[in-house]
This record gives C-alpha cells, sequence and structure tokens, in this order.
C-alpha cells in the first residue's frame, strides 16, 4: 500500500517499485505496530487488501514530508487503482478519523496541489498550512477525547 498512495499524475511515468525501500518513504511503515501507530484496510470479498489509511507520529530524525509539529500523526493513504473513485477512500478516512480523534488533537497530510484527493481532504476539514514545490501541507484539527 506504501508504493500505491505515493501520486502518478494521470499519464506520468510510474515510480520505480525500490522507492518504497527509500529513507524518506519506508519511515511510513517501517518497524510498523509502535505505540503510536493507527490505521485500517480495505479489503474486499475475497480478502484481498485494496485499500489502507494510516497515520504516524514521525518526530525527530524521523520527521516525514508532511511535519507539522512533535504531537501531530502524518496520514498517508492508498487506494488500489482499479478501486479508486468508487469512495473507497472516503470509507477509510471516515473509518481512521473515527478512531484516530480519540488519540490526537490533530493530523496532518501533503498532497500535490494536482492530486484530486485534495478535493476529499478539503470535504473532511483539511485546511492548507503551508506549500512548497507543488505540493501542499493540510492539517485536520480533531475533537480530542485523549485524557492527558
Amino acid at each position: 500500500m506504501l508504493y500505491q498512495a505515493l501520486y502518478v499524475p494521470e499519464g506520468g511515468e510510474p515510480f520505480p517499485r525500490e522507492i518504497v525501500y527509500q529513507p524518506q518513504i519506508r519511515r511510513y511503515v517501517e518497524h510498523w505496530g509502535l505505540a503510536d501507530d493507527i490505521g485500517v484496510i480495505a479489503i474486499e470479498d475475497s480478502h484481498k487488501p485494496i485499500g489502507a489509511a494510516w497515520v504516524r507520529l514521525l518526530t525527530g530524525e524521523n520527521k516525514g514530508y508532511r511535519y507539522v509539529d512533535n504531537l501531530t500523526p502524518e496520514l498517508t493513504i492508498a487506494v488500489l487503482p482499479e478501486y479508486r473513485r468508487c469512495g473507497i477512500g472516503t470509507r477509510l478516512l471516515l473509518q481512521l478519523l473515527a478512531i484516530v480523534e480519540s488519540h490526537y488533537g490533530a493530523i496532518s497530510l501533503s498532497v500535490a496541489a494536482e492530486n484530486p484527493a485534495v478535493r476529499l481532504y478539503q470535504r473532511f476539514g483539511f485546511q492548507v498550512v503551508g506549500s512548497s514545490g507543488g505540493s501542499l501541507t493540510m492539517v485536520r484539527k480533531l475533537d480530542s477525547k485523549k485524557c492527558v
């Protein structure tokens, strides 16, 4: 799913599969299962994974593309190409947000400005807080119920 999360514009050259081994990419899944990792998976009737959405708190030397602060995890979402534009991303995001709200006060993401997913994120209340090199950094505040 990490590979599928990488945006390639329509008609663009796909990334080589090995890109997921680059440190700046693999940090989004490497050693998955840490205390701050939260994710959901979409599975079709034949039990094949077709999408996933997850958040991960990346701080210090491990900061990711969407770094906002040490308390805001970064969202990654992926849907297999043949299942895109079918509402799966929306359902994944709904499920993930329902879980994440009790753990964090906000989540962030980075998205190419021309990516159609920008509209999905805006519908979910993400707001642009920065831009760099054609990418937008977006943040959604959450109704955190986390006990401190």
